[in-house]
C-alpha cells in the first residue's frame, strides 16, 4: 500500500481543490550529456532569457537542477498485481531531430516518474524508479513514449544454485 500525505488526501476528498498534482519525469540515457528533467507545471520561473518555467524540486537531485515545463500528458504506472508497471508520455517537440532521435535509438532510456503536489514538490506522493524505454512512436509535433519494467516472470528462477556452499542450511 502507498503512503499519501495527509494534503493529499484531503485533496483527493475534496469535490473542488486548488491543490496540483505534477509529474516530475528523469530521462537518462548513455548518449546524453546529462538527464532530462522534466515537468508538467509552470509555477516557477526558472530563466529569463530564455524564457522557461518547470518546478524546483529536491527528487532525485544533488545540485537542486530544475525540472523543466513542457507541454506532456503522462500515464503514470497504476498498481496492477497481474501486469508489470507501464507508463507513457506523450510531450510536443520543436525539433524534428529531436524526434528522430527518440524514435531511432537501439539502447533503451531509462526512466524515473513522481508525483508530488504543486505546493510541496519535495514531498514526493508517489513514485516509479527504474522503468525502461519500450517504444517510441512520432508523428506530426508530439512524440509518444513507452516505459515498463522488466516483468517478474523473466526473471531467473532459481536466481542461484542450491549448492551446499551457498546454502549450507538446506543441506544438514
Amino acid at each position: 500500500m502507498r503512503r499519501v500525505s495527509l494534503n493529499a488526501r484531503l485533496a483527493i476528498d475534496q469535490v473542488a481543490t486548488d491543490e496540483l498534482e505534477v509529474v516530475l519525469v528523469i530521462i537518462e540515457h548513455p548518449l546524453l550529456d546529462e538527464p532530462v528533467r522534466l515537468s508538467s507545471d509552470n509555477a516557477d520561473r526558472i530563466s529569463v532569457e530564455p524564457l522557461m518555467y518547470g518546478t524546483r524540486s529536491t527528487w532525485r537531485t544533488e545540485d537542486g537542477s530544475p525540472f523543466l515545463f513542457v507541454m506532456l500528458d503522462a500515464l503514470v504506472p497504476d498498481d496492477q498485481d497481474d501486469t508489470p508497471a507501464q507508463a507513457s508520455l506523450v510531450m510536443e517537440i520543436l525539433d524534428s531531430d529531436i524526434g528522430d532521435l527518440l524514435t531511432s535509438t537501439t539502447v533503451p532510456a531509462t526512466c524515473h516518474m513522481a508525483i508530488v503536489l504543486a505546493s510541496s514538490p519535495d514531498n514526493i506522493e508517489a513514485e516509479w524508479i527504474g522503468l525502461q524505454m519500450s517504444g517510441a512512436d512520432g508523428d506530426g509535433g508530439q512524440v509518444s513514449l513507452r516505459f515498463s519494467v522488466e516483468p517478474i516472470s523473466e526473471e531467473p528462477y532459481p536466481a542461484d544454485r542450491m549448492t551446499k556452499e551457498r546454502f549450507p542450511g538446506l543441506h544438514r
